[in-house]
Order: structure tokens, then C-alpha cells, then sequence
């Protein structure tokens, strides 16, 4: 089903709030050091940020593998965004998934704490891109 220009720009709006709601409640938790919780956190925060930015490109995505990879053609590897922070993106999914179901690992401090402001900074340029592509 495809979505109106307005419908389009509605679940935009949503999705960038729920990315900035993640966030905080990654942050929110770093006191308590529950590091798969705030992976999780983060990986979604970043998630909801570039799922927007593909919907208001008028991309869509199943799977978190399809989001990955949409992301990666239409964004990183144009140069809109840069490699560092696909990378960042590709590596809190998979920091995700470790802390969500390995049960070999438990995340620590030091896999965790270096993603909390990188995630932030991933957040506010994908969600300002997502805001131009939706007003355009």
C-alpha cells in the first residue's frame, strides 16, 4: 500500500520522535550499566531515525537487513552520508543482536559506553535529512 504525501510525513514525525524517545531512554539507564538494555536503546533510536529517512525518500523496508542495506545505497554510498556513520549503524545492529541473543557474551561498559554520542550525532543528521526529503 502506498502512502500519501501526508501519511508519508506523519509516520516521518513519528518515527523521529520515537528515535529521540529511545535515545533518551538509552542515556536515561547508563547509571544502572544494564549495557544490553542501552544497546538496544541505541540500535533502535538509530533505527527509527533511519527508517524515517528512508520513508520520507520514499524507500520501503521489511526487515532490519533491508533497512541496512536501503540505507547504505541510497545514502552512504552517494555520499550524503558518510561511511563512518553507516558504519555506526551496521555496528549497533550488530551490537544489538549479540546483546539481545548471544548467550555466550554479555555486552560491557567498554563495548557500549563509545556508541552513546555517536548514536546522538547519527540521530540529528538523519533526522534533520529526513525533514528536507519530507518538505521537499
Amino acid at each position: 500500500m502506498s502512502l500519501s504525501q501526508e501519511e508519508r510525513r506523519a509516520v516521518v514525525e513519528f518515527r523521529l520522535e520515537k528515535s529521540i524517545r529511545a535515545y533518551e531512554q538509552a542515556k536515561g539507564v547508563l547509571g544502572l550499566q544494564y549495557w544490553e538494555t542501552i544497546a538496544n536503546r541505541l540500535y533502535y533510536a538509530a533505527y527509527n531515525a533511519v527508517s524515517a529517512l528512508l520513508i520520507a525518500n520514499g524507500d520501503t523496508a521489511q526487515t532490519h537487513s533491508d533497512v541496512i542495506h536501503l540505507f547504505g545505497l541510497h545514502f552512504v554510498k552517494t555520499g550524503i552520508i558518510s561511511s563512518d556513520m553507516g558504519r555506526l549503524y551496521h555496528n549497533l545492529f550488530t551490537m544489538r543482536q549479540t546483546g539481545d541473543y548471544d548467550d555466550t557474551y554479555g555486552l560491557t561498559e567498554q563495548d557500549v559506553l563509545p556508541y552513546v554520542e555517536p548514536t546522538g550525532q547519527l540521530i540529528e543528521l538523519v533526522s534533520t535529512l529526513a525533514k528536507q526529503l519530507i518538505d521537499r
